[in-house]
């Protein structure tokens, strides 16, 4: 397991952008994004993997949100735009140890608020 620091997030206006950020102590596997909304069960997002191939985005963001990475600093991002009210949630991070594993390390949570 590693540790992980998110940071970014925050309040804008349906149509606009935001970035999260996650921070990891060291090289994992993969890593994804989950978001929860109030009342709602904690959904995916979206994935990838450090040593490359395509990010795998779940319909409703795709287009919409875009992953990268910082290898040399082990930071994950998640771009957001065209942001819709919907998407308002705690956006978590998450990473896999290996290929077989479960999401064995959690960031703390962002808030991203999109007001309509």
């Amino acid at each position: 397991q590693v540790q992980l620091v998110q940071s970014g997030g925050g309040l804008v206006q349906a149509g606009g952008s935001l970035r999260v950020s996650c921070a990891a102590s060291g090289r994992t596997f993969s890593m994804g994004w989950f978001r929860q909304a109030p009342g709602k069960e904690r959904e995916f997002v979206a994935s990838f993997r450090w040593s490359g191939g395509s990010p795998f985005y779940v319909a409703s963001v795709k287009g919409r949100f875009t992953i990268s990475a910082d290898n040399a600093k082990n930071t994950g991002y998640l771009q957001m735009n065209s942001l819709k009210p919907e998407d308002t949630a705690v956006y978590y991070c998450a990473t896999k140890s290996g290929a077989y594993s479960d999401y064995d390390s959690w960031g703390q949570g962002t808030q991203v608020t999109v007001s309509s």
